[in-house]
């Protein structure tokens, strides 16, 4: 729900997590700059929860991850990158959710699409000027620039009427 990387989710200290003001800190980005995310209301009640019942679980100290192992030997541990991969492959293959795509199966990068996909499929549904707001969506993705984030620009078919529209109308 943040368009995070599934890297920089992984290596989040609880510091970085302001519930208060709903704000992540991303520290540890793909071309080492910080940024901040807000985060939207749900998303912030869902960690609420996650942080109480893992604070009910494993002791936090000052460098503890925010997200971390709550069984086994690596309990109060980081989560590794094959763990998230291996959980969300569980998951997604007990919803029975097929790929549409060149994959085996959804991936959970492809959440990372879907969330650019959706911002601009808001952003013309709202009627806004969407070209002078894809700087803001690359800052928010962690890209150096617009440039960048065109890859995750998929052209579905509502985003392609919905640009097609706008172009009719201008025209």
């Amino acid at each position: 729900s943040a368009g995070l990387r599934v890297s920089e989710a992984v290596h989040l200290q609880d510091a970085d997590v302001e519930l208060k003001s709903g704000m992540l800190t991303i520290r540890r980005t793909k071309f080492a700059k910080s940024r901040q995310v807000p985060l939207h209301p749900s998303t912030t009640d869902a960690l609420r929860h996650y942080r109480a019942l893992r604070d009910h679980h494993v002791e936090i100290a000052e460098d503890t991850p925010f997200f971390v192992s709550m069984r086994g030997r690596r309990r109060g541990c980081g989560l590794s990158l094959r763990q998230v991969h291996q959980v969300f492959i569980g998951l997604r293959d007990q919803m029975g959710w097929n790929n549409r795509g060149a994959h085996d199966g959804p991936r959970i990068h492809d959440l990372r699409h879907a969330f650019a996909v959706q911002t601009l499929l808001d952003w013309y549904r709202a009627g806004v000027d969407v070209e002078p707001r894809l700087p803001w969506l690359s800052t928010y993705l962690g890209h150096v620039g617009p440039s960048s984030t065109y890859w995750y620009l998929t052209a579905t078919p509502e985003l392609i009427m919905l640009a097609h529209r706008r172009l009719e109308h201008a025209l």
